[in-house]
């Protein structure tokens, strides 16, 4: 169930959520959203999809490799967030979340009604935009309640701040 953006309001303030994962296309639409944050004075949003456990141990094996795929999300995360360090003054949110990647999202989306864009980045190989963005464009399109911004995976920095 999607709710009314409240990122208008008083008290209030618009993000931009970014998922962070191993894609090349992933540190353009980074960069785009923090810069879009900096110059609109919003947030920013890094989401890191741990994928779900579809394995069943004993004796808290499972919890153990949970924890490890916690810790090594939040190192990738703060990572993420060093290099937003590097070129604004944007403190962002991290969040880590289980489960299939466009569920998660559109979860996130639900429950924080700050979130007002959701930032990816289209790859430039010949297999096509990308996982997420082929979701978000195509069969998940109508379930969101913000709009997705596509960030082409060519631009350079140069090309994605006379942008922002």
């Amino acid at each position: 169930m999607s709710r009314i953006r409240r990122s208008t309001e008083e008290g209030h303030r618009r993000k931009f959520l970014v998922v962070i994962d191993d894609t090349t296309e992933c540190e353009r639409a980074l960069y785009f959203a923090a810069r879009r944050a900096e110059h609109t004075a919003g947030g920013l949003v890094l989401l890191n999809i741990l994928p779900p456990a579809d394995f069943q141990h004993w004796m808290g094996v499972e919890q153990i490799m949970r924890e490890e795929a916690t810790e090594e999300a939040r190192a990738v995360l703060e990572r993420a967030a060093d290099k937003i360090r590097e070129f604004t003054h944007v403190e962002p949110e991290c969040v880590i979340r289980e489960g299939r990647p466009a569920d998660e999202i559109l979860a996130l989306i639900d429950e924080d009604e700050d979130i007002a864009i959701l930032v990816l980045a289209a790859a430039t190989g010949s297999e096509g935009p990308g996982p997420l963005v082929s979701i978000f464009t195509t069969r998940r399109a109508a379930a969101l309640s913000v709009p997705v911004t596509v960030v082409p995976g060519s631009l350079s920095h140069e090309e994605l701040d006379a942008l922002t």
